[in-house]
Parts: structure tokens; C-alpha cells; sequence
């Protein structure tokens, strides 16, 4: 007999012969009969088996408590109980793994830490089932939607000797043997010696290799892990994490702005129509505003407006009483606590601000007519802050040496990145979206290291 997920058993009429597999949620009952809710991962619900106690070994009865691994045959039957429309009247039960007492996944509420030290177990809880089927959900829209709008999926490299972002919390690539580096007569590393013959890091983003493939292709996004070496314990960072980074030929900051707000919608969309049942169940469980939060950034469009603009709001609602940790004031790196300001109190909706000074964006992004501000543009969301961020970006090769030499960078790991200002230089734009803060979104997850199977964070890679 051919197996049934729980999924689908749920959608069977009652009256037929069916074989389920799955583990053991939950066990009660009496002498006489046994109820089990089994499930299998395919949905939030369980099926449950009602077991004529009579009608199986006692040492067998035994071994089925929470956390074991069953297949069992028996009737789909209408159910007599509340909570589900059919249950399986159990025939043949077969154990395929016992879990002995010192499972600690045991009916009682557990608290978000204690699951990330058990993160290899925590995907068997209701709450985790219900974040991996959205996490799956969302990666699958994100190639549908970019799929269907022509662009190529390009494979960035993970091991790099460039640092896209220019902030240096890179973690380095190399075989030497640590406990014997071999130095040059200057006494530095002598990485001519490592397996790739220089100094090599994982990428922070492949937004760079990701213009080459724009430049050659027309329209290209990425989409793999990431990785910044930052000693963050924050509930919004992650030491690995996954990023979506298109890129576009001949898109402008505003082009750029439209596909941001149309791929965001296209991805919240998705999940409200594919994934109804575990979102509802984070709704009532963690965050009872959730589903209204996401119907909401359907409704309008996204308030755009300049970095300028945004620093005098906030400093209008400085002067009114409204007290941030961290001061306001015209050329500052936005804070989450300013751009949460923004979305949820001042306009209630989420907000894409452009225009921001130089001297906080990085080196590739094209200058205004200004001098002062370039063409960025970060998408801010509720309860998140910047959940996108990009720009258009700088196509002139005189103009981004002239940056490059202002900041003093060393471009020997960049020539080939000037080369595509060199060779039919065209104007293009591109965003990097971080996949665990959408998944903060749409789940409601007040914790990023609850959005990843086994998060990586400082002192921490158990898993």
C-alpha cells in the first residue's frame, strides 16, 4: 500500500484503506483505546489514530510515546471527536524508532533558547514545521517570480578575494597550517604559499560578480549564503545568512524602486495564498497582528520619499517628545529605531528612502548632481527597519576611480570589476534583499536565529 502524507489524508473522504507515517506528537488514552496524533512535517495539523488497545501487543503499545516513528496502517473513518473531520482507525502499527523519556520534546511550552540549543530536534515542533514550510514556500516564489520576469538565476562565487561592502568583517579562506604560517622577509603571511596563492575570504554579497552577469545578460539576480564576521548578538544578525541580489542593465533608481516593491509584494502575496494554515497558527501564537500586518503592506504603495526628508521628520518628532537612543541629525547611518519610527508611527506603511549622503553608502553607487548624496534606496518594513537595500550604480569608470581614490582603497582585487566601466560601460541598478529578515516578516519571528535551520552566530556552531 502506498503511503499518504498527513497533508493529504486530511483532504480524503472517509471509507478507505490508508498507511501513514510520521511521529508520535502527542499520547493519551485509557485501558481500552489509545489516541495519537501523527505527523509527518507535510502540514501544521496532526492525523490522529485511534488505537482498540485490545488489538495490539501490550509491549508494542508500549514503545509508541511522544517523539516515536511509527507507519500505521488502518480505516480512514469520519471523525468522532472536535479539531479534525477524519481519524484512522488503527489495524497494524509498525515502530519504526522508539524515543526513550529523555526526549525533550514532551507535551509543555518550551522557550525559543532552550529550542536553538536543541536546534537538530526543534524543526519536529509545531512552531519550527511551520517556519521551514514558509522558508521553503518563500525561496520557491523568489525564483518564481524572477523566473517569470526573464531574469537568470547566476551562481556568485562563495570564496572571494574582494570586499563588496568595504567593511572588512570578512572570514578568511586558507589551508596554511596555522601553527606554522609562513612569513615574507617583511614578516606578513605569505599567502603566495595558500591554496589560491592570495589572501581569500567568504563573500559578504555577490553583488559585484552579480554586475558582470547584468553587463553580459541584461537581467540577473543571485541567491545563496552570505557572510559577515561582525561580533553581533543582536536579534537581527546572523554570521551566515542568505541574500537575493538582482542586478539590472539599463534600470534607473526608479525602475530599481518598482521591481524592489513589486518583488516584495509578489513574495507576501505568495505566502498568504500558499501557506494560510501555518501562518494562521503564528498568527494565534506568537503575534496576533501578523496577518493584518501582511495584508496591509498589500494595500498601498510604498511611501517614497528622500534621506533628507526622512532626518526631518525625525527631528520633528525629537522636538515634539519623541526620545531615540541614538541621535538625529543630517548625515547619520540610520538606526533601526529612526527607521521604525518612520514606518510604523509617522506614515503606518512601509517606506523605500533614497538619496543618502556619500559618505555613509558604499563606493559603487552613482552620485547625484548634488555631490552629496548618491543614488541608494533602503526599503523599510514594520517591526523589521531596512529589509532591502540598493542603488543604481555608478557607470562611469573616471567617476568611480575618482571615489575609489577618495576612500583610499586598494583596487588590485578590483580591476575586473572596472573593466565592465571599460568595456561598453551602461547604466544599471540592483538590490540585495536578506532572506532571514523577509522571513522575520512573514513568520513574525521576533528572532532572526528562529528564521534559519541552524543559525551561526558568535560562539555558536554547534549544529
Amino acid at each position: 500500500m502506498k503511503r499518504m502524507k498527513v497533508k493529504e489524508l486530511l483532504a480524503q473522504e472517509p471509507g478507505q484503506e490508508v498507511l501513514a507515517k510520521g511521529w508520535v506528537r502527542t499520547k493519551r488514552g485509557n485501558k481500552n483505546v489509545s489516541f495519537i496524533a501523527l505527523n509527518d512535517g507535510s502540514t501544521i495539523f496532526n492525523i490522529q489514530i485511534v488505537c482498540d488497545v485490545a488489538k495490539f501487543d501490550e509491549e508494542l503499545m508500549k514503545q509508541i510515546g511522544t517523539g516515536a516513528c511509527l507507519a500505521v496502517k488502518g480505516r480512514l473513518v469520519a471523525s468522532m471527536g472536535s479539531g479534525q473531520a477524519v481519524e484512522i482507525q488503527a489495524d497494524e502499527i509498525e515502530v519504526y524508532g522508539t524515543a526513550d523519556a529523555s526526549y525533550p520534546l514532551q507535551k509543555k511550552g518550551h522557550s525559543m533558547e532552550f529550542l536553538r540549543e536543541i536546534a537538530h530536534l526543534r524543526p519536529r515542533t509545531n512552531t519550527f514545521g511551520a517556519v521551514l514550510r514558509i522558508r521553503h514556500a518563500m525561496a520557491f516564489a523568489i525564483h518564481n517570480f524572477f523566473n517569470s520576469k526573464g531574469f537568470n538565476y547566476l551562481h556568485t562565487p562563495l570564496i572571494t578575494a574582494s570586499d563588496a561592502e568595504g567593511a572588512g568583517a570578512m572570514f578568511q579562506v586558507t589551508t596554511l597550517d596555522l601553527d606554522n604560517v609562513p612569513r615574507t622577509e617583511e614578516g606578513k603571511v605569505d599567502y603566495s604559499s595558500d591554496f589560491f596563492g592570495r589572501q581569500t575570504s567568504l563573500t559578504v554579497s555577490g553583488q559585484l560578480e552579480g554586475e558582470l552577469g547584468a553587463m553580459a545578460l541584461g537581467e540577473i539576480y543571485t541567491f545563496g549564503p552570505t557572510f559577515r564576521a561582525e561580533n553581533s548578538n543582536t536579534p537581527r544578525h546572523l554570521a551566515e545568512f542568505w541574500m537575493i541580489e538582482p542586478e539590472m542593465a539599463f534600470y534607473d533608481i526608479k525602475d530599481n524602486m518598482d521591481l524592489a516593491e513589486e518583488f516584495i509584494k509578489y513574495c507576501v502575496q505568495y505566502a498568504l495564498d500558499h501557506c494560510a494554515d501555518d501562518i494562521k497558527f503564528l498568527n494565534d501564537m506568537f503575534d496576533k497582528e501578523l496577518i493584518e500586518r501582511l495584508q496591509g503592506v498589500l494595500k498601498d504603495s510604498f511611501v517614497r520619499l528622500t534621506y533628507t526628508e526622512g532626518i526631518k521628520i525625525l527631528e520633528e518628532a525629537v522636538a515634539n517628545g519623541v526620545k531615540f537612543e541614538y541621535p538625529v541629525g543630517w548625515g547619520i547611518d540610520l538606526q533601526s529605531e529612526h527607521e521604525r519610527y518612520l514606518v510604523e508611527q509617522h506614515f503606518r506603511k512601509p517606506v523605500i528612502l533614497t538619496d543618502y549622503p556619500k559618505e555613509i553608502k558604499a563606493f559603487y553607487m552613482k552620485m547625484n548632481e548634488d555631490g552629496k548624496t548618491v543614488r541608494a534606496m533602503d526599503v523599510l518594513f514594520p517591526k523589521i527597519g531596512e529589509i532591502i537595500g540598493g542603488s543604481q550604480r555608478e557607470e562611469s569608470l573616471e567617476k568611480l576611480e575618482k571615489v575609489i581614490a577618495e576612500r583610499n582603497m586598494d583596487t588590485r582585487n578590483l580591476w575586473w570589476y572596472l573593466d565592465t566601466r571599460r568595456f561598453g560601460s551602461a547604466p544599471h541598478s540592483g538590490f540585495g534583499l536578506g532572506f532571514e529578515r523577509l522571513l522575520m516578516f512573514v513568520t513574525g519571528m521576533s528572532n532572526i536565529r528562529d528564521v534559519i535551520p541552524f543559525p551561526r552566530t558568535p560562539k555558536n556552531a554547534e549544529f
